[in-house]
Order: structure tokens, then C-alpha cells, then sequence
């Protein structure tokens, strides 16, 4: 089991990474989940990617305040709307399907917009 989670993890990772680039790719649950296998499977794997200087950060204050830098939000709704909206309107031909596109980006968007952008102190 440690191994599959060990190779998931680094799929995971991977996919991510990709997402930096690929606007329909989400970067943060991948490696969400990369850190999760890791914690599971591989500590040096786990440390590797908490100091990583792109990913740490934004990783560490998520697990420990499930906060979202304001910048970070801004970005995945930016790349988030285009290519949902896109995607609904210009590939999926089942009218269903677009409008389930639009509310899973809807929920994401919510999601995204009531986490804080600051841990609360106090």
C-alpha cells in the first residue's frame, strides 16, 4: 500500500505542476493529495515538497489555517471562469453537462472566495 501511495503521490505531483500551466488543470488538490500519500508513504517525500520554494508556502498555510493567499484565489478564478466557460460553451455538447461545468466552477468559486486570505489571529 505505501508503494501505490508513494507512485500516487508523485503522479500527483506531477499533475500539479502541470496545472501551473494548463488552466483546466487545478495545481493545489493535486498536491493537496501529494502530501496526503506522502505523509502515508514517504516523510522525505512529504518534506520535500512542504519546503518546495513554489509550493511550501502556499501548502502550509492551507493545512495548518486553510487560508488562500488573495493572489492565489484571483489566479485560479481567472484561469478557472475562461476555461470553464470555454470548455461549457465550445466542446461539451450535452447541454447537462455544460451546465453541471458551470456549477461545479460556481461551487469551486464559492469555496475559493470564503476562505480567508490571512490566518486569523487572535
Amino acid at each position: 500500500m505505501r508503494t501505490l501511495l508513494f507512485i500516487i503521490g508523485w503522479l500527483a505531483v506531477a499533475l500539479g505542476a502541470l496545472g501551473v500551466a494548463l488552466p483546466l488543470l487545478p495545481t493545489t488538490p493535486f498536491l493537496l493529495l501529494a502530501v496526503a500519500c506522502f505523509a502515508r508513504s514517504s516523510d522525505r517525500s512529504r518534506q520535500w515538497l512542504m519546503e518546495s520554494r513554489h509550493f511550501g508556502p502556499i501548502l502550509a498555510n492551507y493545512l495548518e489555517h486553510r487560508v488562500l493567499p488573495r493572489r492565489a484565489k484571483w489566479l485560479a478564478l481567472g484561469l478557472l471562469w475562461p476555461s470553464v466557460g470555454w470548455t461549457a460553451t465550445q466542446l461539451v455538447p450535452l447541454p447537462a453537462v455544460s451546465v453541471g461545468l458551470l456549477l461545479l466552477a460556481l461551487a469551486i468559486s464559492v469555496y475559493l472566495l470564503m476562505l480567508p486570505s490571512r490566518p486569523r489571529h487572535g
